[in-house]
């Protein structure tokens, strides 16, 4: 499987960020994330599915690794559970812990930017997509 053929992976924007959570995927510590259902939706962009593979990117757009998609769910961001926050290896050891820095990213300008919305802001009933992913290989 050559890793210019599959989809690009990207975690956050290029930066601090995106260096940590590639960091913790080839490290096995991350093995889930959340995206919001409504980026993919402005971006006319299908949901992923189970078995999906795609090249991780990291900030300097190196394809650094391939992760396989093996769970895939769109749930309320108030039914987000501890286990899938945990597991995001970010550290949080509570899903208020895993909400409130996921909302100070999904408020950033940058995501507002990204979803032609300056006033975006989440809620309860805000949808998110939950992967569950294992990783293939390392470039």
């Amino acid at each position: 499987m050559d890793l210019d053929d599959l989809p690009r992976a990207e975690f956050a924007f290029p930066g601090p960020l995106r260096d940590k959570l590639v960091a913790a995927i080839l490290s096995g510590a991350k093995t889930s994330t959340s995206a919001l259902v409504l980026g993919y939706e402005r971006a006319n962009e299908p949901l992923p599915e189970v078995g999906q593979r795609s090249a991780v990117v990291d900030s300097e757009d190196r394809r650094v690794a391939v992760i396989e998609l093996t769970e895939v769910r769109v749930v309320r961001l108030a039914d987000v559970d501890l286990q899938h926050a945990l597991d995001e290896g970010e550290g949080d050891e509570s899903v208020a812990q895993w909400r409130a820095g996921h909302e100070t990213f999904w408020h950033s300008a940058e995501v507002r930017a990204e979803l032609d919305d300056p006033g975006f802001t989440v809620d309860d009933d805000t949808l998110v997509l939950t992967q569950r992913f294992r990783l293939v290989r390392c470039a």
